[in-house]
């Protein structure tokens, strides 16, 4: 089992993750394979120029649109199966084959091969990156250890989207982009090796044991009666909403409206990452002194929309569109750093590869919403885009108001029909019952029956409890 967390409160260095030796190999992990994920976004871009020339700008649409299809589709998919897979081999065995697909780019020369790898990449990214996100809580079961494992790992990815571009320019300078590729394959079976190294806990043998398509479907339909995961959800869509302007618009704006350099370009996007960065560090303050998460990240959908009003109504200058999308970047970060908590929080241990899988999904089904729409309105103007999306962004942020409870408790007094069945079971305050002593170690399944109840304790949609309680009380 991996290192305990031990935390004293007038000891703030003791919260630090770093401390427990496998989240140091998961960091490391992730680090490597967010360098090399970053090499061969550079290199696909090349590839595509390579390809067809001109027209690569519509090779790369396909490329991210065929990336988040694979996500969308395949990740509860894998979530609803990764709970009677065994943790370390499986992601082990996804980051090898992530390495020999990426590998085989440096040989491709057919638009409808690179099509079909990166599909398959993705997919196996889809069955990975959810289920190491759900180990994180397991490594470090201390919350305030774990937000602050979280901000790291979120300052990572911003780091990462800075620094990559830069790297690889580097590299470039002595090698063909085709190495790029290479360097990625290499940094995913480095990745793997760390994980192999890494105390991964054991998967928690949960309760479900319908077919598979109830495993399946049970990620995205627990997360979707959740209130607050359901407000999650709505801010995810002001996330994209914002975040598709930026990624999407920003170079006709700046190159073409502005008429300013590819290198100012860089550098708005650029101030974006800094925003992000800033707020990853901040968020676990702020979540410890100030704010509720609720509070704070329904705020932070706020300001994210006001970062965007004066592209609707003025014609911002490079130094204010700067400011604008560092505000974006610093909100958006604020919210994605958040979210791990709040998917924690909401589901049993034994389903969290099947929440974060969900969380995966529905998060990238908001983007590939928001691409095309900041696509079809910024071939009119940068303005035309931020309008149409904070109209979108404003009807998510108020879904999220109504569908998240001001009063969101974890204690929830619930009534329990009585019924016989079996599945694996803990004697929890749902399974007491007596035994004739050939039932075995828990988890064990056995016929057993629960009577009639109303209790109060932490809930969450499972097995045992297939909708929200109409009252909080």
């Amino acid at each position: 089992m991996s290192e305990p967390s031990k935390t004293t409160p007038d000891d703030p260095t003791s919260l630090s993750p770093f401390k427990n030796t496998t989240f140091r190999y998961l960091f490391a992990a992730q680090i490597t394979s967010l360098i090399g994920s970053g090499f061969t976004q550079v290199a696909l871009a090349l590839l595509a120029f390579d390809l067809m020339g001109a027209q690569a700008a519509t090779v790369l649409g396909i490329v991210w649109s065929v990336r988040v299809f694979a996500f969308v589709i395949f990740a509860p998919i894998f979530g609803g199966l990764a709970h009677k897979l065994p943790r370390k081999e499986w992601l082990v065995a996804l980051d090898v084959g992530r390495a020999l697909l990426v590998l085989s780019l440096f040989w491709i020369q057919e638009l409808w091969l690179l099509y079909l790898i990166i599909f398959l990449v993705n997919v196996l990214s889809s069955g990975f990156t959810p289920v190491f996100q759900a180990v994180l809580p397991d490594v470090l079961p201390d919350e305030k250890v774990y937000t602050r494992a979280l901000s790291y790992s979120r300052l990572a990815y911003e780091v990462e989207r800075v620094l990559s571009p830069a790297l690889a320019g580097l590299a470039l300078l002595f090698l063909s982009f085709h190495a790029l590729f290479v360097f990625n394959a290499v940094s995913f079976l480095i990745s793997a090796f760390l994980l192999y190294l890494a105390m991964i806990p054991a998967t928690v043998i949960g309760e479900r044991v319908s077919g598979v398509w109830h495993n399946i479907a049970f990620g995205i339909k627990a997360y979707l009666l959740t209130p607050r995961l359901r407000g999650l959800i709505a801010l995810y869509m002001v996330v994209s909403a914002a975040g598709a302007v930026v990624i999407v618009n920003t170079v006709g704006y700046v190159q073409g409206e502005l008429g300013l350099t590819e290198q100012a370009t860089v550098m708005v996007m650029a101030a974006s990452g800094l925003g992000a960065i800033i707020a990853a560090r901040l968020t676990p303050y702020l979540l410890e002194n100030h704010f509720s998460d609720r509070s704070l990240v329904l705020t932070s959908g706020l300001f994210m929309l006001i970062s965007l009003l004066p592209l609707i109504f003025t014609k911002p200058s490079f130094i204010m569109l700067s400011i604008m999308w560092a505000g974006i970047g610093f909100t958006a970060s604020i919210i994605m750093t958040t979210s791990g908590r709040l998917v924690t929080r909401s589901c049993r241990k034994a389903d969290r590869s099947a929440f974060f899988s969900a969380n995966f999904a529905l998060s990238h089904l908001m983007w590939l919403i928001c691409y095309p729409i900041a696509g079809w309105l910024g071939a009119t103007s940068a303005s035309w885009a931020a309008t149409g999306l904070s109209i979108v962004g404003l009807v998510a942020l108020i879904l999220a108001f109504y569908f998240w409870p001001q009063r969101d408790r974890e204690r929830l007094k619930h009534h329990h029909d009585e019924m016989d069945h079996q599945h694996p079971h803990y004697h929890d305050e749902h399974h007491q019952h007596e035994h004739e002593g050939w039932e075995g170690e828990e988890p064990h399944i056995h016929p057993h029956h629960h009577h009639e109840m109303e209790h109060r304790h932490r809930f969450v949609i499972d097995e045992h409890h297939s909708h929200w309680p109409r009252s909080t009380d």
